[in-house]
């Protein structure tokens, strides 16, 4: 769990501290039975709520043994409470027929909201889209700066104290959310590779618009040099949509790992073989066959 972290006089919470520091209503050890209809979502979530298997496991779980850990909201200007941990608990309440959810209110401010959110769901969850995870990393960096850490090095290094991921990595990520949204779909699809990706979000919205409906034209997955290909033409400024389409219509070439693509092949192999390790025992095979065809 993340701890204090203090930057010159700015002493920012954790998410234990949120959680966990006392408030005059209720009480900081009072868990509060909250009607589900008084429980509102965050305005921005980075996180979704999908019916699917992990949702369907934990409404089982509520089913059996209730709401073992309580949500984390705060008091709404409009009535009510904002849901900031616990929006899938929540729904997994409404799916098992409950009315109410236990959760510990706190006043907080918005940017200590926000950080509280994605610190509870980075732990929390099972599952996290790249997407997810992108625009949970760029709200909280936004939160920070709002906080005072203006300086990107002090708001990357803070973020790396914080969630335990390498500045170049957070920064990778949060290029992310610079896609459009069919882009970014795919990639939470694995229809576009992740760095690919990253080199696709400095293209223009029009710029990616085109790549995308390349895409489908062509049933294809731009590959990382195509992608820096068509990043360094954005950067010289000679990107143009004829340039998109000739590079992502070429043909790949056929390299050792693309002829073991199908699984009636992969089962012939120990599970720690390599692509290359197979590549260079079928072109082994096939050598010695075709000299047996010469004799």
């Amino acid at each position: 769990m993340p701890h204090k972290q203090t930057i010159g006089n700015l002493a920012l919470q954790s998410f234990d501290d949120i959680f966990l520091a006392g408030s005059a209503q209720p009480d900081s050890s009072q868990v509060v039975e909250i009607p589900l209809s008084d429980l509102h979502p965050p305005e921005f979530h980075p996180f979704m709520v999908n019916d699917d298997d992990a949702m369907f496991r934990l409404t089982e779980s509520v089913l059996e043994y209730g709401v073992r850990e309580p949500g984390l909201a705060r008091p709404r200007a409009a009535g009510g409470f904002e849901l900031l941990c616990g929006n899938r608990r929540k729904r997994a309440c409404e799916l098992a027929g409950k009315t109410t959810m236990p959760v510990i209110i706190r006043d907080m401010d918005s940017d200590s909201a926000v950080i509280a959110m994605v610190e509870s769901n980075l732990e929390q969850r099972e599952r996290i889209l790249p997407s997810e995870r992108a625009w949970a990393y760029r709200v909280m960096m936004e939160a920070l700066n709002h906080n005072g850490i203006k300086a990107e090095n002090l708001s990357y290094e803070t973020m790396t104290e914080r969630t335990g991921v390498k500045k170049s990595q957070l920064f990778r990520f949060i290029r992310l959310t610079e896609l459009i949204l069919t882009l970014l779909d795919k990639v939470d699809a694995n229809q576009l590779a992740f760095s690919p990706a990253v080199e696709l979000s400095y293209l223009s919205v029009q710029e990616q618009t085109e790549v995308a409906s390349a895409m489908e034209l062509y049933a294809i997955k731009p590959s990382l040099s195509q992608a820096v290909r068509l990043k360094k033409m954005k950067q010289d400024g000679t990107l143009t949509v004829k340039a998109i389409d000739e590079i992502l219509s070429e043909e790949k070439k056929t390299t050792k790992e693309s002829v073991i693509n199908s699984s009636q092949f992969l089962k012939y192999f120990p599970p720690d073989y390599s692509q290359k390790q197979m590549g260079e025992v079928i072109e082994k095979l096939l050598k010695d066959w075709k000299a047996g065809l010469s004799i």
